[in-house]
């Protein structure tokens, strides 16, 4: 084992027994449990001493012994209606992937964008941010790495050999995959954890909920800037490839889409039932306007499409299915019980007066609120290089709750921008799963990757303050 992780393994529960034996009271006797447990999440969360899905259980073993909770309301929280949500979601990526139909979407989007350099790169920005929606981002840059491989081996192979720019295009290929990834994710409510995190907060805790579309509305807009200026500060400033020539680009990408064949039957029923609850999802307001009583929700959207998928037949006299049960044992099952974990932890400050105690020592000072903004996004950006960033949502959202209430701000005005930037770690191989896939590639140094991500970082700081300041008071 790793010394950062035993290191970690054995502190945290010495810091919870510290802080939990500590004489007096360091908060209040209702806040001083919920602080040791955090304090033992956040050590195991930000070592990974251990899975960070097991370190979520934690407040399920804890909160009933320390008369926090009981084990009923803990359990409540990891059966959230938002984990059911993001459960569809996962499913609906399961079956893409299980048709080959994600590939078969990011082929076409390269094969249309045109051979130059900067439209190959542009094209498989924009698939795999295209994929990294609705999927994993983790899957999307599996998907799009051995296809964007094939294409730098033609530049190894030509008769000039790697030249300059041809390592400037691969780093950028590399670079705009793992970028892309990391910000197509912020569109959609179920594209990345630490959203579906902070909407599960608002709901349990504030009763306030904010639909897919009114999502998309925000979140899409930001996701294509941050796109476009990765792609610019890649291929204009950092890394140009101006004057590459390549032409047998589009026959790689061709081939492997004649690998895939013509669309399938099942390829087209998955396409259809996806289609439908995206659609669902994006007009349910108005729906439920036409259909008074309905009660249509996001949650139950994504279970009608889960459901679907294993009950729609795809040869019934054969009883087979899009989907099988068996299917689901490559679920992201971690992710659902860290999603509980985050949310039963927020409970338990909100009931113990942790959140009130911090609310209320803001309010009592005197600092400024767009400085505040300021502070807290570059905080939650620059830690998400180091740490999961749903397990950082997962600790912070319920404090920045508590510091927006203290200053008087609606609560979405000062969440959403902080969460958002959770998604925006360009800077360090380990700050997500796709910078570390295509560091492996061997085409990044950490050198090249840190300098770029730290711009990227700068700008999205820059971006998400003004979304704070003028986008959000406008849209919520």
């Amino acid at each position: 084992m790793e010394r950062s992780k035993l290191i970690g393994l054995l502190a945290g529960p010495l810091l919870f027994l510290l802080l939990l034996n500590i004489p007096g009271n360091l908060i209040s006797p209702e806040g001083d449990p919920v602080m040791a447990v955090a304090a033992w999440m956040v050590v195991w969360w930000i070592t990974e001493a251990v899975s960070i899905s097991v370190t979520a259980l934690l407040p399920l073993l804890l909160f009933p012994l320390l008369g926090v909770m009981e084990l009923a309301d803990v359990g409540a929280n990891y059966g959230s209606p938002i984990i059911f949500l993001f459960f569809g979601g996962f499913v609906l990526a399961l079956a893409l992937e299980k048709v080959n139909l994600h590939k078969r979407i990011a082929l076409t989007i390269i094969n249309r964008t045109g051979t130059g350099p900067e439209r190959v790169i542009l094209g498989f920005m924009i698939a795999t941010a295209s994929l990294s929606m609705w999927i994993s981002n983790t899957a999307s840059t599996v998907v799009m790495l051995p296809i964007a491989l094939s294409v730098i081996h033609l530049l190894i192979d030509d008769a000039d050999g790697f030249t300059q720019k041809d390592r400037n295009f691969a780093l950028s290929v590399m670079l705009g995959i793992a970028f892309s990834a990391n910000a197509g994710g912020i569109a959609t409510v179920i594209g990345t954890p630490p959203n579906s995190v902070l909407i599960g907060l608002l709901e349990n805790e504030y009763q306030i909920e904010i639909s897919f579309l009114r999502w998309m509305t925000l979140g899409l807009p930001i996701s294509i800037l941050l796109i476009g200026i990765s792609y610019l500060v890649l291929v204009k400033w950092m890394f140009p490839c101006k004057g590459l020539q390549f032409g047998a680009s589009r026959d790689v990408i061709r081939t492997e889409l004649q690998k895939l064949g013509p669309p399938s039957g099942r390829e087209k029923r998955v396409l259809t039932i996806f289609g439908i609850t995206v659609f669902l999802w994006i007009f349910r307001t108005l729906i439920n306007n036409l259909i008074p009583g309905l009660g249509l929700t996001d949650t139950a959207i994504s279970m009608f499409g889960a459901i679907l998928l294993f009950a729609f037949p795809y040869k019934l006299r054969k009883g087979e299915f899009i989907l099988q049960w068996e299917d689901t044992s490559r679920l992201a099952w971690g992710i659902l019980i860290l999603f509980g974990g985050g949310l039963a932890l927020a409970r338990g400050m909100s009931s113990s007066g942790l959140v009130d105690l911090v609310s209320g020592a803001i309010a009592s000072s005197e600092i400024s609120i767009l400085l505040t903004a300021v502070l807290l996004i570059a905080l939650m950006l620059f830690m998400t290089e180091l740490m999961s960033n749903v397990a950082l949502v997962a600790v912070l959202a319920p404090v920045v709750a508590g510091i927006a209430i203290g200053l008087d701000v609606p609560l979405l005005h000062l969440l959403i921008p902080v969460t958002i930037a959770s998604s925006c770690a360009f800077m360090l191989p380990m700050a997500t799963p796709p910078n570390a896939i295509v560091f492996a590639s061997g085409y990044i140094r950490v050198h090249q990757m840190a300098r770029v991500g730290f711009i990227l970082n700068c700008i999205s700081i820059l971006l998400l303050v003004l979304v704070f300041q003028f986008v959000i008071p406008w849209l919520f």
